[in-house]
């Protein structure tokens, strides 16, 4: 369903034991052409779509306490002369393959995932699980599973069987992080124009490590340097313009205590501190020129940013925010999530003011949103639209259930829904081809389906949000997290 933003839908749009199917492991791995298909495939949409998710939620049916806890599961959608494949496969890490061979949980998860045996079993154990969930990207002719507190794993693009950890000949030492939040700067200034690709890495501690990378299109580091900041960092993600890189710290305090002794994850042992700020981190992709600068923002908590620019010079960062952290507690069980308790994530836009260290925000969507992407060409540059994963209702908190689109010039806004039986996720905009307009292109969404049990791939034309074609997998997906569509076809 497509609808303009006038349309106001106050009422809950969703049932928890639909949301809870999206939930259950994929335990096969699959490999076909898909024939059920309603609409037309956009001739011009050829390529990949790699996504990455936690594609075990139990070990042999041992629940695990958090869906952030879960083996990678890599997902291939190839579209290729109006026709598309599927294909999935599990990382073989060798905490995953460990755990398939003894068919139990072996090692402590960050999010609460422990070890059977109680606490005695779990205590002094700081043997952490790369478990390559959460991003996959193509570059520099490899294909990389990520994780952001270990080394990436590369994979087969054609096949997706794993070949062994990357580390960037040799750049990257034996369990250095490599996060999972990779931005591509479209036209590095650097790099005489040439695409870059931009990442980082959080050594925390009572002071946090910035690592920041910059890596070329044939895959090799080019830029490494690494800045001391104050204070614990729990940084999921960070934004970039043509010349900076922008971290949000978000205001929380870590005890190991309970970690150290096999009480609880490293996850649960972070707690938000609703009464000191956020700083926003800006360093230099040039750091010689220039010092690290810390601006305070009022209190809040941020996952995901959408983009950031320069402009007049001030830096414009916008971020999907929440007004605090939705803490993982011990006993929880994440399948009974009462989203009614809970703060939505909302898009906000920051003015940074280097000069004056000085920041002003405003409220872009109130509407609960998350998994923000934009045209790739924009990434850290002026933009106009923004498209996200939202809640099919308009107020409060909810599980995604639909697509929006912003024009952030005019505020004009788009919405398709997939409610009340569809749960979505993050979309990624692909360019078409011949396009001259910032928004001229698809949308390609997964959605669980909870009537059928089953995921299916929407196309929505981008400009107009009507749906071109929805592709019914034979089964389900479980929730993912990030992906990334590329050109080439892996056939």
């Amino acid at each position: 369903m497509r609808t303009s933003e006038k349309t106001s839908i106050n009422h809950k749009t969703y049932t928890l034991k639909n949301w809870q199917g999206g939930y259950q492991s994929l335990k096969q791995e699959y490999d076909y052409w898909v024939e059920d298909i309603e609409g037309t495939i956009p001739p011009e949409l050829t390529g990949t779509l790699f996504r990455n998710g936690p594609g075990l939620l139990d070990i042999n049916g041992q629940r695990i306490h958090h869906p952030f806890d879960g083996d990678g599961m890599i997902s291939k959608i190839t579209f290729t002369d109006g026709r598309v494949h599927f294909r999935n496969r599990f990382v073989h890490t060798e905490g995953y393959l460990a755990e398939q061979k003894a068919g139990k949980i072996l090692y402590r998860g960050v999010f609460g995932t422990q070890k059977p045996g109680g606490w005695l079993a779990n205590m002094f154990d700081f043997q952490l699980k790369n478990i390559a969930n959460t991003n996959v990207i193509y570059w520099g002719g490899k294909l990389l599973a990520l994780w952001e507190a270990a080394e990436p794993h590369q994979l087969d693009p054609h096949t997706l069987a794993t070949l062994g950890k990357e580390y960037f000949q040799g750049v990257l030492s034996t369990g250095e992080a490599f996060a999972a939040h990779p931005h591509i700067d479209p036209a590095c200034v650097f790099d005489q124009g040439k695409p870059c690709l931009v990442n980082f890495a959080i050594k925390p501690g009572l002071a946090t490590t910035i690592t920041i990378f910059e890596v070329d299109t044939t895959g090799k580091i080019i830029r490494k340097h690494a800045h001391s900041v104050p204070g614990f960092c729990f940084i999921h993600d960070f934004a970039i313009t043509e010349n900076y890189c922008i971290f949000f710290q978000n205001p929380v305090l870590f005890n190991p205590l309970p970690f150290v002794l096999g009480i609880r994850g490293a996850g649960e042992c972070v707690k938000f501190q609703p009464h000191q700020p956020t700083k926003a981190i800006v360093i230099s992709r040039h750091p010689q020129k220039q010092p690290i600068q810390t601006l305070e923002i009022p209190s809040g908590f941020v996952f995901h940013h959408a983009n950031a620019y320069e402009d007049n010079g001030e830096i414009i960062v916008d971020s999907i925010c929440y007004a605090n952290l939705p803490e993982v507690k011990p006993n929880s069980d994440f399948l009974q999530t009462d989203f009614d308790t809970l703060p939505p994530g909302q898009l906000w836009r920051f003015h940074l003011n280097l000069a004056t260290k000085t920041v002003k925000r405003q409220l872009i969507e109130s509407r609960c949103c998350e998994f923000p992407c934009l045209h790739p060409d924009k990434v850290g540059r002026n933009y106009r639209y923004v498209y996200m994963g939202a809640a099919a209702q308009n107020q409060g908190n909810a599980p995604l259930q639909a697509i929006v689109k912003i024009d952030l010039t005019t505020g004009e806004k788009l919405l398709w829904s997939a409610a009340p039986q569809g749960f979505t996720g993050e979309p990624i905009f692909v360019p078409r081809p011949s396009g001259e307009e910032e928004d001229d292109g698809w949308i390609l969404g997964l959605v669980y389906d909870s009537e059928h049990h089953r995921s299916d791939v929407v196309i929505l034309n981008a400009k107009d949000f009507t749906l071109q074609a929805k592709l019914h997998l034979r089964h389900h997906i479980p929730y993912g997290l990030h992906g990334n569509f590329v050109k080439e076809t892996f056939i």
